[in-house]
């Protein structure tokens, strides 16, 4: 590695683990160089190349500062060749945001939130997409702190989002909430997704036997989404978006917090994930699909703080 690398390293790998907090002032040129036993020149390519990785602002030629969000693109600069590999949940979304990511993040598959956690735990994934209620009234944490207990469990948030009945268009049935399912057929996910999870806990909250709802399982919102428009089902229960993508309409339950969650050693690869998360492009792009709010995309929350 040549020696302005190796610096500009250094200096990302401090403002990465929070010793330069985001907006505090670096040393100057002169002094850097003093220190590092270098030249101004060096320092200089080091410092350039810390500004276009936007780890740093330069306000002028003699004040140079952490950027705002300046630890997540440090972890992104450092560790920008490792591959997160991310299991869970279905989500279009999340589609969207990972088209965008090329290989910096690899889907292992959408097991669902349960899998998902299963893969984490095993260490087949570094982190899960998820989506699931805990008795506590809480999401995802509950699972997170219980499953990843002693690795520094963290969230990644995403977004909330909308989950709802698909229903032909005019809602010809008049159907307005789970209880109203019973004697129709309804797409359903598969067992150890969250969408069942919730679809089994509406039934019973409703006073209905969910072993009792005929229809066929289903691999993802879409898949729910084509099994109403072809009128294979009268109803499923998936996000919002899918619906407008069939000119399907859409009678809304619940909204619903949807996260990755990671152990804490996984951070560095999450860094580019994080980073479009953060983006006001990227959440523009998953708000204009209907029913997200993607206002805290891309916050980290440490569970053990």
């Amino acid at each position: 590695m040549t020696r302005y690398r190796e610096i500009a390293a250094e200096l990302a790998g401090r403002i990465g683990a929070g010793d330069l907090a985001e907006g505090a002032e670096l040393p100057g040129v002169r002094e850097l160089a003093q220190r590092f036993g270098t030249t101004a020149s060096t320092i200089g390519r080091a410092v350039r190349a810390l500004a276009d990785a936007g780890v740093i602002v330069t306000a002028d030629r003699r004040r140079t500062r952490v950027a705002p969000g300046g630890a997540v693109a440090a972890r992104r600069f450092l560790h920008g060749e490792r591959v997160f590999r991310l299991a869970g949940s279905d989500d279009p979304a999340l589609d969207v945001v990972l088209r965008g990511l090329g290989r910096a993040v690899r889907s292992i598959g959408t097991e669902g939130s349960f899998g998902g956690l299963r893969a984490v735990r095993q260490g087949r994934a570094d982190g899960a997409a998820v989506h699931l209620l805990h008795h506590s009234g809480r999401y995802n944490a509950p699972f997170a702190c219980g499953l990843l207990r002693g690795l520094r469990p963290h969230l990644i948030h995403l977004w909330r989002r909308e989950q709802g009945l698909l229903v032909p268009p005019g809602n010809p049935r008049g159907l307005a909430s789970a209880a109203d399912l019973a004697g129709l057929r309804v797409a359903k996910r598969r067992f150890g997704t969250g969408t069942r999870v919730l679809l089994d806990r509406l039934l019973r909250d409703a006073g209905r036997e969910p072993d009792a709802l005929a229809g066929p399982e289903t691999g993802s919102h879409l898949e729910t989404a084509l099994s109403v428009a072809a009128g294979v089902v009268d109803a499923g229960l998936a996000v919002r978006s899918v619906a407008a993508d069939l000119d399907l309409d859409f009678v809304p339950l619940v909204s619903e917090e949807y996260d990755v969650v990671l152990p804490g050693d996984a951070l560095d690869a999450a860094a580019p994930l994080v980073a479009t998360l953060l983006d006001p492009a990227t959440r523009a792009a998953v708000t204009a699909l209907g029913g997200y709010d993607a206002s805290e995309a891309g916050k980290v929350e440490d569970l053990d703080a």
